[in-house]
């Protein structure tokens, strides 16, 4: 019989008050895809919500050969098509009057000494404190020439000089490897100190998984039991049921397992299974995921061979609408084996969580989107009430489902009596669901990081080290499946939940993957 659930409803979600210390924004890439779609709706958003100073000029840097009127009205059209609220005139007229536009090289010299002259002209115009926000919203290959220029061309102040400070937001991928992240990582810190970079994964400003930490730590009757005396095994998947897109370069050079595996679900695999931290801030819980991360079974390549699968979809049906397949996407190989699924057995070799195994899926053109952290219990050590369940159920183990996205929330199944005589069981689940227009009023993951990056809370941000960790991992596998055979691809339908090899995987255990 199917579980009934109840739904919770969430308490009015209301900004708290704090606003940015005045600043200047400066934004690398500001005619793309990434600025149209999250940074500007993000900063328009935090300008209505007075989480912004009055003052707090924002200067976008581009190759497009824009001026101030074109930035501005790009902003519009972007803010228009992609802000949780709708753009009013008011509204909009007080964010343009902030908004600025420099157009250049990101390797030239000159050009970065026009967008020097321009912020020192806008801070002396508005008042504004020699503060600088630089977020590189660019391709991975212009990291190392725009901080370079930033360090020549005097636009990063010493460290607290004058009490005035200078940070920089970088966006994912940090690297392909672990050597090509260490390299950035040198970059960087020749020019920035750690506490002033801020490496970001939308995913940690995310409403839900912020949530992780509040579920775990913020209630008492949980904890007993998130460890290996009552826990059997944890999945976690994301799944996607849309394509590349017109990612087709990028992801030929990435794969699911760079893309996916090394940031967002190594970041959630450590959310839900680290130690309490000491406080709530950057220091203590990225000490704990850390910790995490240093913790996972080390894997020899015979390891990755038995604990790996990896897959690329063919052609297929999503959704009712046939799909191609990856090779015939736009800007792929036609005999690519770039992976486009990724499913894993881990461990992690900590006292809490000795021999549980960890089972991750992530994949492109699934049966449908959906990201959640399962928690598998136990089964109960004596099956009491076996001969009473209803026709077609059985006595399962209580299982926490965490849904990230979509349908935000928390279930647990239990089992209960059917009401009525005679004994009856079936199962039944507990069920927290963030009602729609909560979720819609929140602010988004880039309002919260932006936020956070302007008050100098790196909490939501990932360290050097830590980045460094994930890439050890993913650096096993990356080497291993050098040396092994690639996989006959395609091996599973658009449409599908993935390989079948997939399915063996975690079915050799005992186990079965959640349903999609």
């Amino acid at each position: 019989m199917s579980a009934q659930a109840t739904t919770a409803t969430a308490p009015d979600l209301v900004r708290p008050e704090p606003a940015a210390e005045p600043c200047t924004i400066v934004i690398f890439g500001a005619s793309g895809d990434l600025t149209r779609r999250m940074l500007l709706p993000a900063l328009y958003n935090l300008m209505v919500d007075k989480a912004l100073p009055p003052q707090c000029p924002i200067v976008g840097y581009a190759r497009t050969e824009w001026g101030d009127g074109e930035f501005r009205e790009h902003a519009k059209q972007a803010i228009g098509e992609f802000s949780r609220r709708p753009i009013d005139s008011a509204s909009w007229e007080r964010f343009a009057e902030n908004l600025f536009y420099v157009a250049g090289e990101y390797d030239k010299t000159p050009h970065h000494s026009r967008l020097a002259d321009r912020l020192e002209q806008l801070e002396h115009e508005r008042t504004v404190p020699g503060n600088h926000l630089y977020h590189l919203a660019v391709p991975p290959s212009a990291y190392a020439p725009i901080i370079h220029e930033l360090g020549q061309g005097g636009h990063v102040r010493p460290h607290g000089a004058g009490g005035r400070w200078s940070r920089i937001i970088i966006e994912k991928p940090f690297g392909r490897d672990l050597e090509s992240c260490r390299n950035l990582n040198r970059v960087l810190h020749s020019v920035f100190s750690e506490d002033e970079v801020y490496r970001i994964d939308h995913y940690l400003g995310k409403e839900t998984v912020q949530n992780i930490l509040v579920f775990r730590f913020a209630n008492g009757i949980f904890e007993p039991v998130w460890n290996r005396r009552y826990v059997d095994h944890v999945q976690i998947t994301v799944a996607e049921s849309i394509g590349i897109g017109e990612r087709g370069r990028y992801y030929e050079e990435s794969g699911a397992l760079r893309d996916i595996v090394q940031n967002h679900m190594l970041q959630l695999l450590s959310l839900v299974t680290m130690e309490a931290p000491i406080a709530f801030n950057e220091r203590w819980v990225r000490d704990e995921k850390v910790k995490v991360l240093e913790a996972i079974r080390p894997l020899s390549t015979e390891d990755v061979r038995r604990y790996t699968v990896r897959g690329q979809y063919g052609r297929g049906i999503v959704n009712g609408t046939p799909a191609r397949a990856y090779r015939e996407e736009e800007n792929v190989s036609p005999d690519s084996t770039t992976e486009t699924y990724v499913g894993l057995k881990m461990f992690i070799d900590a006292w809490r969580w000795g021999d549980v195994p960890f089972y991750l899926r992530t994949g492109k053109r699934m049966r449908k989107r959906s990201t959640e952290i399962a928690i598998q219990f136990k089964k109960v050590p004596h099956l009491l009430f076996r001969e009473f369940l209803v026709e077609g159920a059985s006595l399962e183990p209580n299982l926490l489902s965490m849904r990230i996205q979509p349908d935000e929330g928390i279930s647990l199944m239990f089992h209960t009596k059917v009401p009525g005589s005679p004994l009856r069981i079936r199962p039944m689940d507990m069920d927290f669901t963030y009602v729609p227009t909560d979720l819609a009023a929140a602010p988004s993951a880039y309002e919260t990081l932006l936020l956070d990056a302007m008050q100098g809370d790196a909490t939501l941000f990932a360290r050097n080290d830590e980045v460094e960790a994930a890439w050890r991992i993913t650096d096993e596998y990356l080497k291993a499946w050098e040396e092994l055979p690639s996989p006959e691809f395609p091996n599973y339908q658009a449409g599908t939940s993935g390989p079948e090899e997939a399915d063996e995987l975690i079915e050799a255990d005992g186990h079965s993957w959640r349903p999609l």
